[in-house]
């Protein structure tokens, strides 16, 4: 509420870290959450895939924001679609550069839903939460390594019986992200989308992508890595509905 009245004080305001901070932060957050929420709507209804181009807002916790997040996105949609009689199980798979600490700690008592973070050890938050399963990279790991493990991550959470997956698809893995500490490329993150929605279309299971975090210097970098994303998504989605 009292965010919604622009009324934080400057210690929250720090510790989300959007600057400059402005009135039409509330508007552009709300706008974020119910995108969220119309991808959900719309992933339930066609059983395939869907996405919002904005969000990821994995360090939002339930009492505060922090690390350029307010609300947490995707504990907001995994609740939302708890409510659904047709959803039982849900994975959350936090693929950003930076641990998803917020959807951690506020999913760590709901055993319908598994937290799966794959991130940089060296990074922000520097104080990790523990999700269901961590998977901690090294600085400077670069494409070989990173998709080794998330293989081997995919093997583990095959037969799991999900009834809908969550995808943090965050590109601050790339080399070019100051933000981001390890040495992923472009070919690199084409492939993790690959075998993402390769395994998802093995699975069977209904996906939702949440964009995550990109900070690199020029932005065409994000960007570029960014369509790559959507396109293979919607390319996946149009196979799929054929």
């Amino acid at each position: 509420d009292r965010f919604l009245a622009f009324e934080l004080n400057e210690g929250e305001i720090r510790r989300i870290g959007l600057r400059p901070w402005k009135k039409e932060i509330v508007p552009r957050t709300m706008r974020l959450v119910g995108g969220a929420l119309e991808g959900l709507s719309e992933v339930l209804e066609n059983g395939l895939l869907a996405g919002n181009m904005a969000g990821g807002t994995h360090h939002a916790f339930r009492d505060c924001g922090a690390g350029y997040c307010i609300f947490n996105d995707l504990a907001i949609c995994a609740f939302r679609a708890l409510a659904d009689p047709r959803v039982n199980r849900i994975l959350i798979l936090d693929l950003d550069v930076h641990q998803g600490d917020g959807t951690a700690e506020i999913l760590k008592d709901e055993g319908r839903v598994q937290t799966v973070s794959l991130h940089g050890a060296g990074n922000f938050p520097f104080r990790k939460k523990t999700s269901d399963l961590d998977v901690a990279f090294a600085n400077g790991t670069g494409d070989e390594e990173y998709l080794s493990e998330l293989g081997s991550v995919l093997g583990k959470l095959s037969g799991q019986g999900f009834d809908l997956v969550f995808l943090q698809a965050g590109v601050d893995g790339l080399r070019e992200d100051g933000l981001g500490l390890l040495d992923l490329t472009r070919p690199g993150l084409r492939e993790r989308n690959r075998m993402v929605l390769e395994w998802r279309r093995r699975e069977g299971v209904p996906m939702l992508i949440f964009m995550g975090g990109g900070y690199s210097s020029p932005i065409d970098h994000t960007v570029e890595a960014f369509c790559d994303l959507f396109l293979a998504a919607g390319q996946e989605f149009a196979d799929g509905s054929a």
